[in-house]
């Protein structure tokens, strides 16, 4: 495991401001009104000429000038931390570098299908073997560019956690705050390659996504994917403004750790601000289909990968040194961050444990998008998709009901903090 940088965030001026948000009304609460920010001479701005939705671009204004060194107070920088498929970037950069790898054969054969998840079902094994074949050696290319079926059992498995003919290609028992095998079996499906391997598909991949025109698709097997990615201006803004605050901005993701590394680079933060699944690797350098673990989870095919709760487990272990099992659980203002940012019911955990402001794109996710719009502490930040955003939900999300993911794959109600539950919320920022 590489050596990460653990803070001890204790200024004083920091975790006043952070208590105060903390012990803020715990009912639904209106959004908050227009922040009126002026503009603190000595604190860096953010670009009035990118837009952001109603008063965002002044909420989040006035928690660079409250809790930015850049106030003058000095004390230990405060922690800023991003999802990224779909928060920094428009599109999935894991998805980019998948569709890549099958067009140009970069998928190896496992000796077994099952070898590369212990979730993988025996009708999802037959589906990938009948569709791959057997006549590659084990460790070699599949034919993915060439073979559709293989392509698109690969596809769709990722996609949905299904095979092609609709059966269910996982199952068995994990926490469903803590992983999702589909999302764990994506650098599994790497198994074999080294990291540097990896991370030149990603760049060539990103290359490709760079250069394709916004809206653009392309065809894989049967499934129409996404052909382009982009990096949103405003968000990549609010992170130069942010470090040059003397925030210290981390990006905490579900995807491949090496791919996530060289997205993050475009933006100007290092690997050791990268956070993502981390695969194993063997004593050669290739990478397995293990996964390190978080809040005292070992080594495991990934049951602790940072997704829901998982994400806040990341964060706690990587960037405040808070081992073992504590490690799940919420922190006192003083060790948690002072800005989040997500797009979907995988942030919501960490998102919401921003004592500063919770940043949502709104994906039309129903888990975060109940707390955002119930804004109990006033803080929340839902801004709609910078580049082809989603229409208006026609529906209430389910918030009373089934918005919230249980530990064992069912829904629940949304509850606040006091325990009363969330009213369902209309979509009201797209």
């Amino acid at each position: 495991m590489r050596t990460r940088p653990v803070l001890a965030w204790t200024s004083a001026v920091t975790a006043a401001f952070a208590v105060a948000a903390a012990a803020g009304p715990v009912a639904a609460a209106a959004p908050a009104a227009p922040v009126s920010v002026k503009p603190k001479a000595h604190c860096p701005q953010l670009s009035d000429e990118l837009t952001w939705y109603g008063d965002n671009r002044a909420q989040l204004q006035r928690v660079i000038d409250e809790r930015g060194t850049c106030h003058g107070k000095g004390g230990p920088r405060p922690v800023a931390a991003f999802d990224w498929d779909n928060t920094i970037t428009k599109n999935d950069v894991t998805d980019a570098t998948i569709s890549w790898s099958l067009r140009h054969d970069k998928i190896l054969r496992p000796a077994r299908w099952k070898d590369t998840s212990k979730w993988l079902t025996d009708t999802g094994e037959k589906a990938l073997t009948k569709a791959c074949g057997t006549d590659v050696e084990v460790g070699a290319p599949l034919p993915t560019s060439t073979n559709d079926r293989c392509a698109d059992e690969i596809l769709q498995i990722r996609e949905d956690g299904t095979t092609m003919s609709g059966d269910a290609a996982f199952a068995g028992e994990w926490n469903h705050r803590r992983t999702v095998p589909q999302y764990a079996w994506v650098p599994q499906l790497f198994a074999g390659h080294t990291v540097p391997e990896l991370r030149a598909y990603t760049a060539a991949a990103r290359k490709e996504a760079l250069a394709a025109p916004v809206g653009a698709t392309r065809t894989v097997g049967t499934h129409v994917l996404p052909a382009y990615v982009r990096y949103y201006e405003q968000q990549r803004d609010l992170v130069r403004t942010l470090q040059k605050a003397g925030f210290d901005v981390w990006i905490v993701s579900a995807g491949s750790e090496p791919v996530t590394e060289v997205w993050s680079r475009g933006i100007g933060i290092d690997r050791a601000h990268t956070v993502a699944i981390r695969s194993v690797l063997d004593r050669k350098g290739r990478i397995t289909t293990r996964n390190e673990g978080c809040g005292g989870v070992g080594v495991t095919q990934g049951e602790a990968i940072p997704y829901i709760d998982g994400k806040r487990c990341w964060i706690n272990q990587e960037i405040y040194g808070i081992e073992g099992r504590a490690a799940w659980s919420k922190q006192a203002p003083d060790r948690r961050i002072a800005l989040g940012g997500g797009d979907a019911d995988t942030d919501v955990t960490f998102v919401g444990d921003a004592t500063g402001a919770h940043l949502v794109l709104n994906r039309n996710k129903n888990e975060v998008m109940c707390r955002a719009y119930d804004n109990a502490d006033g803080r929340w930040v839902v801004n709609p998709m910078f580049i082809e955003p989603l229409p208006r939900k026609t529906t209430a999300y389910p918030c009373a009901t089934a918005a919230y993911n249980e530990p064992d794959g069912g829904f629940g109600p949304v509850l606040r903090r006091d325990g009363s539950v969330v009213p369902d919320q209309r979509d009201t920022v797209y």
